[in-house]
């Protein structure tokens, strides 16, 4: 098969034929419809993911159709199907509480198995796929990646985010613009923080409350200003300590933070200010992923159009561009983000 191989760090990947992939008794080998291109795949193309290294194919947002079944699996060859980037065991104590995205046995494509910048991927754990509704186009689904995914966990299975209450979104990237759209769809109040103005505008244009630019002053009392007293809940979405930091800051009493943009590398300690913390009595969520058998419900709200994720997507690329799109990463980049779908070229 044709594939994307990281064989240097920071280097443009190598379009190879590799053998390929292998099907697991309890999986599936999908032919590859389409891949988001994220921020995460970032951290393992410049060296700073520890599960990432040469040789590596990366791409972890994939959507696709059924080539092979193992004799475990329950799918068949010609579905279409959808996948979080955790593959869970569903054996481990976590994976029978529910808590699928701690499993101990955890796979996930692009790190530490092989990813989905090829023209297939083996998807072990089977189970935890979700057919892919006729109603959503593969680079929309795989765009939902681990961005809307996270997003929605974040505010519902971790925050408890409820209508009319303030939520703000540092960072808007592809994660950071899924908590603005899955905010508003639940009844928030939602404000951005950004230092890139298209995509303040952007998301004003897509029903944020107010979006300020981090570079102008003290985001965090412009917050608490406009809030009245802060907001409920703060998101950080790009995993840097100085937006950690304005996220907790800019939260009210008993507020709730809620951690989703990536800390590894350079990044994986930060000094935080635990004395706001601590004064102001917040909550602190850490979140990862989204549990599987959460999908169905999510594509049930995107399929009524209770939540419209169209604008996630800015435009498709072929695997040839992949390299282009994570080097963009290395500065701001523009709103939306890239989905392969053309793997041929």
């Amino acid at each position: 098969m044709r594939a994307a191989v990281l064989r240097s760090y920071r280097e443009p990947l190598s379009l190879e034929t590799v053998p390929d992939p292998v099907c697991e008794p309890d999986g599936v080998v999908l032919k590859t419809l389409a891949c988001g291109i994220c921020r995460s795949d970032w951290h393992g193309w410049v060296g700073e993911h520890p599960k990432v290294r040469p040789g590596d194919i990366l791409g972890h947002e994939y959507c696709g159709e059924v080539i092979e079944a193992g004799p475990l699996a329950t799918w068949r060859k010609g579905d279409r199907v959808i996948a979080p980037f955790i593959l869970a065991c569903g054996d481990c104590p976590e994976c029978r509480s529910g808590q699928t995205t701690t499993c101990r046995a955890q796979r996930v494509p692009g790190f530490g198995d092989r990813g989905a910048y090829a023209e297939y991927v083996s998807a072990p754990h089977a189970h935890n796929l979700t057919r892919l509704p006729d109603s959503l186009t593969p680079a929309l689904a795989a765009g939902l990646g681990c961005r809307v995914t996270t997003a929605f966990h974040a505010l519902t299975g971790r925050a408890a985010l409820q209508a009319g209450e303030w939520l703000a979104v540092h960072g808007t990237g592809g994660v950071g613009l899924s908590l603005l759209l899955v905010g508003k769809a639940l009844g928030a109040r939602v404000i951005v923080v950004d230092v890139v103005p298209e995509k303040l505008t952007h998301a004003r244009s897509l029903g944020a409350e107010a979006a300020f630019d981090a570079r102008d002053g003290d985001v965090a009392a412009r917050i608490l200003e406009l809030t009245n007293g802060g907001a409920h809940v703060s998101v950080e979405a790009l995993g840097i300590e100085a937006t950690a930091n304005a996220s907790l800051r800019c939260l009210r009493p008993l507020g709730r933070h809620v951690q989703v943009g990536l800390p590894t590398g350079h990044t994986a300690k930060m000094q935080i200010d635990m004395n706001t913390l601590y004064m102001r009595q917040l909550s602190v969520f850490g979140t990862r992923g989204m549990p599987a058998w959460r999908y169905p419900t999510l594509l049930s709200l995107i399929e009524t159009g209770r939540i419209d994720v169209s604008p996630i997507v800015a435009r498709t690329v072929a695997l040839s561009q992949a390299s282009d799109e994570l080097r963009a990463f290395d500065g701001p980049t523009a709103p939306g983000v890239a989905v392969i779908t053309d793997f041929a070229t």
